[in-house]
């Protein structure tokens, strides 16, 4: 609501001051305050207690502006709402006249640990309305793309901001296809790692050695602005990233299997080659099984972006000083490797398997309910109602299960959702089943290990990374992105030499002495060891 004019002669008086002034008034007996946009009203009765103030503050003639008073200094300031935000920086200019051990003419800052409320970014890529449970790429429905449309389609809207035409699509799709070779010695460096790393490390160092392979890639070396003024660069590196990684990500998946490499097949669709070179054995006409290539493709597409979540806002900050987009993707693959990020699905199927069967329900759920437990695949950082993509991964689901059979995880799963929802604890707290709650399920009947999930769910979402990366390199004045801290560590010190110091003033000794126990243990081990195996010499 703007400030509010008042409706008595006195405060009128008041009100007639300059645009961001403010003047008290002195009072007794009634006092109506009114929005003249809206028409409701406030009675402020001090009629039977003594003289009340009030701080009057004009109304502004801009109904898109945010008034707000400083306490502090009683200085009344004016910002501009757009979009339904605030400029941040318009906040620095509210000063205290207390520095209070700031850094000098340090105006207001924004606390937001987590981003919890902070727009970093302008973009037109995205969607979401968490309380309608509503999902668009483009402006295109989510349920729509998923029933019409194919991962790469979705690639190229979502990168470049409109459908292409058949011949438009004809070439992306060559020129995605043309790059999903990749260098022999890049292949010997995927072989390199132990056979029981994880792929999703193996896959981030193979995204990021990428760079490597193609220096006139790296602005570090070809200038910094190369993205921004070059159309051309920037679609070389998009349809390398989007051919090189499926490939990238099957050398992860057959090496932790002990299997050799396949070679891409171009004359396959996008998803259909992934799943070849993922499951080729020795058949001479091997080719994926439709519904499967269908699902995967529909599991891409509900991937393929959501806006700045952790990994993407991690691809915009790297990006933000003008790195090569390798190295952007890999920081990116690195933050959604993360378990409260990328690792959700498994952790479903994880929990499914802790459950065992359908009769240790009710006791799961009395156990989350007390905090000994977790229910993973429910609830969202954004939605407040249902995930929109959770109701076509149940239909892609049920596609994949007549074809390879139904997952026993399955029923504990149908059993554990109807329990949730139907439970006031869940029901009052909105948390309802996630775009990870059957996925994960999916996966793991088409035989993939729990710890390729991260690579599944990277793969899609270098299609959105990228689409972000472009869209911030158009970006007129584009900056690097530099949070602000709260500093509220010690003030200024004096330098105490070594030898004069006391304990007191040591106050990370207690954690050093830990590791210093911890040390002198492995020491001691060691010795005994040694000694040990001197004595059986000797013997």
């Amino acid at each position: 609501m703007a400030p509010v004019p008042a409706t008595s002669t006195a405060v009128r008086r008041n009100v007639e001051a300059s645009p961001g002034s403010h003047s008290y008034l002195t009072t007794r007996g009634p006092l109506t305050v009114a929005d003249p946009a809206s028409g409701a009203s406030i009675q402020l009765d001090t009629s039977n207690q003594r003289a009340g103030n009030f701080l009057v503050i004009p109304g502004s003639e801009n109904h898109d502006t945010l008034t707000v008073v400083d306490n502090r200094t009683k200085k009344v300031y004016e910002l501009k709402v757009e979009n339904n935000t605030v400029a941040a920086v318009d906040f620095a200019k509210i000063r205290d006249t207390d520095d209070q051990g700031r850094p000098a003419g340090t105006g207001l800052r924004l606390y937001d640990p987590g981003f919890q409320n902070t727009a970093v970014a302008r973009s037109r890529i995205t969607y979401i309305d968490g309380e309608a449970g509503i999902l668009q790429y483009r402006g295109y429905d989510i349920e729509v793309l998923a029933e019409k449309s194919n991962f790469l389609e979705v690639s190229y809207l979502l990168i470049y901001g409109e459908l292409p035409t058949a011949r438009q699509f004809e070439r992306f799709h060559h020129e995605v296809m043309h790059h999903t070779f990749v260098h022999h010695n890049l292949g010997q460096l995927m072989r390199s790692f132990n056979y029981d790393a994880h792929p999703m490390g193996m896959f981030i160092s193979g995204i990021s050695a990428l760079s490597t392979f193609h220096p006139e890639a790296n602005p570090a070396l070809n200038g910094q602005d190369m993205y921004v003024n070059d159309a051309r660069m920037r679609n070389k590196q998009i349809f390398r990233l989007l051919g090189k990684a499926p490939t990238l990500a099957a050398f992860a998946y057959r090496h932790r299997i002990g299997r050799p490499n396949n070679l891409p097949r171009n004359d396959l669709s996008y998803t259909a080659n992934f799943l070849y070179m993922l499951d080729h054995l020795s058949e001479e006409e091997y080719t994926p099984h439709p519904v499967l290539v269908r699902a995967l493709d529909v599991l891409f597409i509900l991937h393929a972006d959501h806006e700045l979540n952790c990994s993407t806002a991690a691809m915009r900050h790297i990006g933000s000083s003008r790195v090569d987009p390798y190295s952007a993707v890999a920081g990116a693959s690195a933050a959604l490797y993360g378990p409260l990020h990328g690792g959700a699905n498994e952790a479903v199927v994880r929990m499914l398997q802790e459950i065992g069967t359908v009769d240790q329900i009710p006791a799961f759920i009395e156990a989350v309910k007390a905090r000994k437990k977790k229910l993973m695949g429910f609830g969202h950082r954004i939605y407040r109602n249902h995930d929109p993509r959770q109701k076509i991964i149940r239909r892609v689901a049920n596609e994949v299960f007549e074809v390879v059979g139904q997952n026993p995880l399955l029923k504990v799963a149908q059993a554990l959702e109807q329990a949730a929802l139907k439970d006031d604890y869940f029901v009052k707290r909105k948390l309802y089943p996630n775009v990870d709650f059957l996925s994960g399920i999916v996966y793991h009947s088409l035989g993939v290990p729990l710890d390729y999930y991260p690579v599944l769910f990277a793969l899609p979402r270098i299609a959105g990374w990228l689409a972000h990366w472009k869209e911030s390199c158009e970006e007129p004045n584009g900056k690097i992105w530099r949070p602000r801290q709260v500093y509220v560590g010690e003030p200024r010190r004096d330098y105490v030499a070594l030898e004069d110091r006391t304990a007191t003033q040591a106050k990370g000794g207690d954690e050093l002495a830990t590791l210093e126990s911890v040390a002198s243990r492995q020491a001691n081990k060691r010795s005994e060891f040694a000694t040990h195996k001197h004595m059986k010499a000797s013997l």
